[in-house]
């Protein structure tokens, strides 16, 4: 049975929905300027990114951590700083 995450942003959220909030904040141009990997860059598309991403730890970590920082973003933004 998994424990309740409270304090984890990232607890309930899938791969698929991390990807595709990040492409309508950033767009796939601007998520490819962001992190510079070949699935953002060349003829993308959220399903061959999920397959990169979920074979390669590193990078997902990298997508992780530009989410949480959009989501510090927009909760900023929100409250007018």
């Amino acid at each position: 049975m998994a424990l309740p995450q409270p304090r984890n942003p990232l607890h309930g959220i899938t791969l698929e929905q991390i990807v595709t909030e990040l492409v309508e904040y950033f767009g796939w141009k601007g998520l490819g300027e962001e992190i510079r990997i070949r699935c953002f860059t060349h003829d993308p598309s959220v399903k061959s990114s999920l397959k990169f991403l979920r074979k390669t730890p590193w990078a997902r970590e990298k997508v992780e951590s530009l989410y949480l920082f959009m989501l510090r973003e927009q909760a900023r933004r929100a409250r007018g700083v």
